[in-house]
């Protein structure tokens, strides 16, 4: 079977770098990292190999460009947390604005979870970074003075939280407002579980 093709050629009002990401990212999403060609994301794109090269180097830098930007959204909203008092209404307000930040990166999550070795190969030594904004997260969520079980929770929450990204292979057609008020409950319900 050929690649999917994402436009035939570049449609006018898009870039060329903006389409060769989307192109690489549906076709790593459908056949993985390391099956897919740099030869067929210049395909489906509708431009030659050579121009593909003049915009990314390697496939490795393809999956960067994709990655990255949902790690630099990552990274500011952790940053932001640091200004931010832990009150049960900002606790609400911080897991609503990962989960919407998750839901509108899923399908870049969903590659993510499906080929973690090539991403984790791809970060090299940012890797470790992002699993400290994961931890600071964490202790953030637990509250100041949190004691084990309080950190295991908020952990767990931020778990509840990377369903959205699996969400459209396990509710087909759902509503994105309906996924997020559900996975929201869901994230509260275990950091805050009643007694």
């Amino acid at each position: 079977m050929g690649a999917p093709v994402v436009s035939g050629s570049v449609a006018a009002g898009r870039s060329t770098k903006d389409a060769i990401r989307e192109a690489a990212l549906q076709l790593f999403s459908t056949k993985g990292f390391d099956h897919s060609s740099l030869r067929e994301v210049a395909d489906a794109v509708g431009i030659t190999k050579a121009s593909l090269y003049y915009h990314y180097a390697s496939k490795v830098d393809l999956l960067i460009a994709i990655i990255e930007p949902m790690f630099d959204e990552l990274r500011a909203q952790v940053d932001g947390l640091d200004e931010l008092e832990h009150t049960p209404e900002n606790v609400r307000r911080m897991i609503r604005e990962r989960l919407r930040s998750t839901l509108a990166n899923r399908h870049v999550g969903a590659l993510c979870m499906r080929d973690t070795v090539a991403i984790v190969n791809a970060l090299g030594n940012r890797y470790p970074d992002l699993i400290e904004l994961h931890h600071r997260t964490c202790r953030w969520l637990a509250g100041p003075g949190a004691d084990a079980d309080t950190l295991l929770r908020a952990a767990a929450a931020m778990q509840v939280l990377s369903t959205a990204m699996i969400s459209p292979e396990i509710v087909p057609g759902t509503d994105t407002a309906q996924v997020e008020e559900t996975l929201l409950d869901a994230a509260l319900g275990v950091l805050y579980p009643a007694r």
